[in-house]
C-alpha cells in the first residue's frame, strides 16, 4: 500500500520571489491526486520539494516520520527510495538504450543479478507499452516513448509513493487518454500514493481521488475531486472552464484595473457536470483507494460545500462499495499481464519502436 504524505507548512523562495506559501495538505495513502494551476505557480518545484531535491524555507513534509525538508540528508536519501518520479521530459540518458536507461535504479541502488534486473525491466517495458523500443536510444523513439520509457524507470524500484511531472505534455488527445487509463491502472495494480502534475483538464477530471490548484503563491484549494469540480471560487472556475475573463491572465494575475474592465459573466448556467472517474482496464483488480476514499470522504461530507456535498452523494449513490482486493496484488505483474491496447493501434499500446506515442 501507498504511503501518506503530509504537507505543513510548506513555503518556497527564490531568492526575493515568493514561488508559494504555507502550503498544507495530505495526500492520502493510496490515492491518486492531481495539482493543477497555471504556467509559472510552482508545481513542479512543489513536486521537488516532496523528494527533497530542493529545500523549502519552511515548513515539514512528513513521510514515515522522516522530514524531507529538515532531517538528516541521510534520512532524506533513505527515505527518497520510496518514491517513483517521473520527469516532464523523461530526463533519459541520451547515451544509454531504453533498457539500459530503466535498468539504472536497480544498478544504482540494489544488487540484485543482471537476470532479475532483465526480467524486472522487460515486465515494465511490457506494462507501459514499449516492447520491441528497449534497444532504442532516446534520440531514435518519439517523446511520446521517452515519456513511458521515464515511467517505467519510475516503477522499478516498486515505489510506494509515484511523482508524475506533467506526464502528459506534447502528448495528443488520444494519447492522453491512453495515459490516463494506464495511470488508474498503475494504481488498480500497485495500490501507491500518486501525485500527478498537470495542466490537463481531462486528466484533472477522469483520473483523481483529490484534486488541487495552486495560484498567487498559495494553495488555492486541495480535497476530494468533488470539491475543486464544483467550485465557483473565481480563479478554479475560470481555469475549469478555459475562459478569458477572470483573474488569471498572461502573466498569472491581472491587475484590478484589468478585472474591472472585463464584461459582467454571464448567468449561472447551472452546476458544473462531474464526468466519471475511470476504473480500471477489464482483468484487473478493483482499486483499493475506491473503499477507503469513500469512508474518508463520507466522513467529511457535513464540512464541504453544498454543491460538493450533493456531487459527493451523487457518485456514491450509484457507486456501491468495493471488497478489498485480497493480499499479494501491491505490487506490479509478471510480463504477459500489460493492459495497453494491442500493437497496431497506433497509439499507447504494445506497439514496436516505430509506433509514435
Amino acid at each position: 500500500m501507498g504511503i501518506e504524505v503530509a504537507v505543513e507548512g510548506l513555503t518556497m523562495s527564490f531568492g526575493k520571489q515568493t514561488i508559494w506559501q504555507d502550503v498544507s495538505l495530505t495526500l492520502p495513502a493510496g490515492e491518486v491526486s492531481v495539482m493543477l494551476g497555471p504556467s509559472g505557480t510552482g508545481k513542479t518545484v512543489f513536486l521537488k520539494s516532496l523528494i527533497g531535491l530542493l529545500k523549502p524555507q519552511r515548513g515539514r513534509v512528513l513521510i514515515n516520520g522522516v522530514d524531507m525538508v529538515n532531517s538528516p540528508a541521510r534520512d532524506i536519501y533513505e527515505t527518497r527510495k520510496v518514491f517513483g518520479l517521473m520527469f516532464q521530459d523523461g530526463a533519459l540518458f541520451g547515451s544509454m538504450s531504453v533498457f539500459d536507461n530503466i535498468a539504472f535504479p536497480l544498478r544504482e541502488h540494489t544488487r540484485k543479478k543482471e537476470s532479475e534486473i532483465r526480467r524486472i525491466v522487460m515486465e515494465r517495458i511490457e506494462v507501459v507499452g514499449l516492447l520491441g523500443a528497449e534497444g532504442k536510444l532516446p534520440g531514435e523513439i518519439s517523446g511520446g516513448m521517452r515519456k513511458r520509457a521515464g515511467l517505467a524507470r519510475a516503477l522499478v524500484l516498486d515505489p510506494q509513493i509515484i511523482l508524475c511531472d506533467e506526464p502528459d505534455s506534447g502528448l495528443d488527445p488520444v494519447r492522453t487518454a491512453y495515459l490516463s487509463q494506464l495511470l488508474i491502472d498503475l494504481n488498480a495494480r500497485t495500490d501507491a500514493t500518486m501525485l500527478i502534475v498537470t495542466h490537463n483538464l481531462d486528466i484533472a477530471a477522469r483520473v483523481p481521488d483529490n484534486i488541487g490548484m495552486l495560484f498567487r503563491r498559495e494553495l488555492v484549494t486541495f480535497g476530494p475531486r468533488e470539491v475543486l469540480l464544483t467550485s465557483e471560487e473565481p480563479a478554479v472556475a475560470q481555469f475549469l472552464d478555459g475562459r478569458r475573463e477572470g483573474p488569471i491572465g498572461m502573466s498569472e494575475e491581472k491587475d484590478a484595473a484589468s478585472l474591472a474592465a472585463e464584461r459582467v459573466a454571464p448567468a449561472d448556467a447551472g452546476p458544473r457536470p462531474i464526468v466519471p472517474q475511470l476504473e480500471p482496464s477489464e482483468g484487473l483488480p478493483a482499486r483499493r483507494a475506491v473503499t477507503r476514499r469513500r469512508e474518508r470522504v463520507m466522513g467529511m461530507i457535513d464540512t464541504l460545500p453544498p454543491s460538493a456535498r450533493r456531487a459527493v452523494e451523487r457518485t456514491h449513490a450509484t457507486a456501491p462499495t468495493l471488497p478489498l482486493p485480497s493480499a499479494g496484488t501491491g505490487t506490479l505483474p509478471s510480463a504477459g499481464t500489460g493492459t495497453l491496447p494491442s500493437a497496431g493501434t497506433g497509439t499507447l499500446g504494445r506497439g514496436t519502436a516505430g509506433s509514435g506515442a
